[in-house]
C-alpha cells in the first residue's frame, strides 16, 4: 500500500479540548466561588457534558436515543449535551447553554504539541489531508485559528451529511472530496469503533491515545513513519538474473 491521503479524526487525535474545570471557569467566572465552581466541573464532567470530554457515567433513559444519533445534526448535538448539562442543576439555566457555546471557540481546543509539525509534513509531501469527525458544528474556524487550515485539503463533518462514524459513506465521503482511493488512503483516530469503520472500506488505520495534550507530545509522529514505509521500495523476493 502507498498512502496517498491520510484522514484524520479531530477531537483527541488531531486537538483535544480543555479540561472540565478550565471549560466552566471561563463561563462561570469570578461570580461563583470557586470552590462551586469546582463541584460543577466534576459534575458535569461526570455526566458527559462536555463535548470532546469524557463520556457519561450514567446515561438518562430519555437522552440514550438522542445520543446515539447526536452527531447526524447540528440540532441533535446541541440537544444532547444541554441535555446532559441539565443533569446537573446551575445557578442559572442559561449557563447551559453558554458552557456549550463555550466548547465551539477556538481558546476551548489546543493542538496536540506534534500537531502542526506533521500536517505541515504532510502537505509538503504532496499528500492530501482530510479531516473526518464526528460533531454537530463547523470546526473549520478551530482550525484557522490555531494555523492548522493551510494543511488541510478537505473536511467531512458528520452533522453536514447526516451520516456518523462508524458508517463507511462518511470516509468514502472524504476519500471522494480527496480524490483518493480508499486502499491509499489512512484513515488516523483515537476510536477503535468509529474510526476503525474505515477498514471497512479499504483504508488502513492507525489509532492514537485519547490523552490530555501534554501528556501526548509526539503521538501523531508514527504517521510520518507509516508515510516512509509505504513509499520504501520493496525488496525483491526471490532467485535475481
Amino acid at each position: 500500500m502507498t498512502i496517498k491521503a491520510v484522514l484524520f479524526d479531530f477531537s483527541g487525535t488531531l486537538l483535544r479540548v480543555e479540561p472540565a474545570r478550565s471549560w466552566v471557569d471561563a463561563v462561570l467566572g469570578a461570580s461563583v466561588p470557586a470552590a462551586d465552581r469546582h463541584r460543577y466541573a466534576e459534575l458535569l464532567s461526570a455526566a458527559g457534558a462536555l463535548p470532546g470530554g469524557a463520556p457519561p457515567l450514567r446515561m438518562p433513559p430519555e437522552l440514550a436515543a438522542l445520543w446515539a444519533t447526536r452527531d447526524e445534526s447540528a440540532q441533535g448535538h446541541r440537544a444532547a449535551y444541554t441535555g446532559l448539562s441539565r443533569q446537573v442543576q446551575l445557578p442559572h439555566d442559561s449557563l447551559h447553554d453558554a458552557l456549550y457555546a463555550r466548547h465551539m471557540l477556538p481558546e476551548a481546543w489546543q493542538p496536540y504539541p506534534d500537531a502542526p509539525e506533521v500536517l505541515r509534513e504532510l502537505h509538503a509531501r504532496g499528500v492530501a489531508v482530510g479531516v473526518v469527525s464526528n460533531i454537530g458544528w463547523d470546526l473549520r474556524p478551530v482550525f484557522r485559528a490555531h494555523g492548522l487550515d493551510p494543511f488541510v485539503d478537505a473536511y467531512v463533518l458528520s452533522y453536514e451529511h447526516g451520516v456518523q462514524k462508524p458508517d463507511a459513506r462518511l470516509f468514502r465521503t472524504a476519500c471522494e472530496a480527496l480524490g483518493q482511493d480508499p486502499a491509499q488512503v489512512l484513515m488516523v483516530g483515537d476510536d477503535r469503533t468509529a474510526d476503525g469503520g474505515a477498514a471497512a472500506l479499504g483504508c488502513a488505520v492507525h489509532f492514537v491515545d485519547h490523552l490530555p495534550a501534554a501528556e501526548r507530545p509526539d503521538g501523531l509522529r508514527p504517521v510520518l513513519d507509516l508515510l516512509d514505509r509505504s513509499h520504501r521500495p520493496r525488496t525483491p523476493v526471490g532467485p535475481q538474473e
